[in-house]
């Protein structure tokens, strides 16, 4: 079944990353907490709202994409709640991770000046995809709209702002913005959780979106990376 194509390859990418997951929280688990809530479950939860996320994604575009299942169910409302549930789970990998990083502050002893330089050298890139986003790209179609709408088959790509000079850029530079709260607040089980989440969209593209884009561009899909 065209839903599963290179699924494989995503479960067994997680076989890899959640286990070293866990021994990296085995060797620098510090025992803080924050709301009451222990450094352990603030970093589950920010790894398994990422999986969460992209499987949800995965289900929702592939099941649009060959079988019109969410518009036959839903019909004009299946992108609005997609996008809610979207951006809900986008927005909780942010907010777990900061939790995470306030439960675990301290605990990577780097020099503040260090720290405030790569954080700035991660913020800067990030905000200039976001104004590309927001400016030429849409957040609509950031969210899979062209697995939605036929229509986007024929669009042309975008290759203004970030996109000029990054394919790929809302995974290569966008996922910056994820290292913030650990470098900020001097977490490295922060940072290894936000490495997570870089490390793992990936997989989404070359699982998932690359994929989908090959069915829904063709011969133009190549081109498209990350700015279709």
């Amino acid at each position: 079944m065209k839903i599963w194509e290179r699924q494989g390859w995503h479960a067994a990418a997680l076989a890899l990353l959640l286990p070293l997951m866990g021994w990296l929280l085995s060797v620098w688990h510090g025992g803080g907490q924050f709301l009451g809530v222990s450094t352990p479950a603030w970093y589950w939860w920010a790894v398994a709202t990422p999986v969460a996320h992209q499987v949800f994604v995965w289900l929702v575009w592939r099941a649009q994409l060959h079988y019109d299942l969410p518009t036959r169910w839903l019909g004009v409302l299946a992108f609005p709640l997609y996008g809610v549930i979207f951006l809900l789970l986008f927005a909780a990998r942010a907010v777990l991770i900061i939790g995470l990083a306030a439960a675990d502050q301290g605990s990577l002893l780097a020099p503040a000046p260090l720290r405030g330089g790569l954080a700035l050298l991660c913020l800067l890139p990030s905000l200039y995809l976001g104004y590309s986003v927001a400016r030429y790209f849409g957040i609509r179609r950031a969210m899979g709209l062209d697995h939605f709408d036929p229509a986007y088959a024929h669009k042309p790509f975008v290759r203004q702002g970030v996109f000029r000079y990054l394919n790929n850029a809302m995974y290569t530079v966008g996922f910056l913005a994820l290292y913030l709260p650990g470098l900020l607040l001097d977490s490295r089980l922060a940072l290894a959780a936000a490495l997570f989440n870089h490390v793992y969209i990936w997989v989404h593209y070359y699982c998932t979106e690359q994929p989908d884009m090959r069915h829904i561009y063709g011969a133009r899909q190549q081109a498209a990376a990350g700015g279709r």
